[in-house]
């Protein structure tokens, strides 16, 4: 009898330890200058359309800016919030433009809030604050979610 509920117990957590692996890992949070992005420039000007995008410098691995609409724009860093600390934790924007993907987890985010979409992760990237002033577009390292 025993080694019946000891059998018992020790499938319970094998079927347990079978589910989403739920990390607590975080994605560390790094302080940066103000980056300042001056939307009529040639370089930034994927960011004058609706679905454009830029990939630039900042935060621990770099921040995707991605421009919602006129008035809107949202920056993630592009550290996976999947196992954070592995060197290849990397997301970037997948060739279609449509969302972002991090190839060493498979995990895909959306460019609306940067919530997971798919794959391993289950939390959302950072998001930094924007603000619009002008022609120019203001990045803070204030994680806003």
């Amino acid at each position: 009898m025993r080694i019946l509920k000891n059998s018992f117990w020790l499938g319970l957590l094998l079927i347990a330890g079978c589910g989403r692996e739920l990390t607590d890992d975080f994605i560390p949070i790094t302080a940066f200058p103000d980056i300042t992005l001056n939307l009529t420039l040639p370089e930034n000007s994927r960011l004058q359309i609706d679905g454009g995008y830029r990939q630039i410098s900042g935060g621990v691995r770099g921040v995707i800016v991605y421009r919602i609409n006129a008035s809107t724009y949202m920056a993630y860093e592009r550290n996976c919030s999947f196992r954070p600390n592995e060197a290849c934790a990397t997301v970037d924007v997948h060739t279609s433009g449509l969302f972002m993907i991090d190839s060493c987890c498979s995990s895909n985010f959306s460019f609306t809030d940067g919530s997971p979409t798919g794959g391993p992760a289950w939390r959302p990237l950072n998001r930094y604050r924007t603000q619009l002033s002008g022609i120019n577009l203001i990045i803070t390292d204030e994680v806003i979610n």
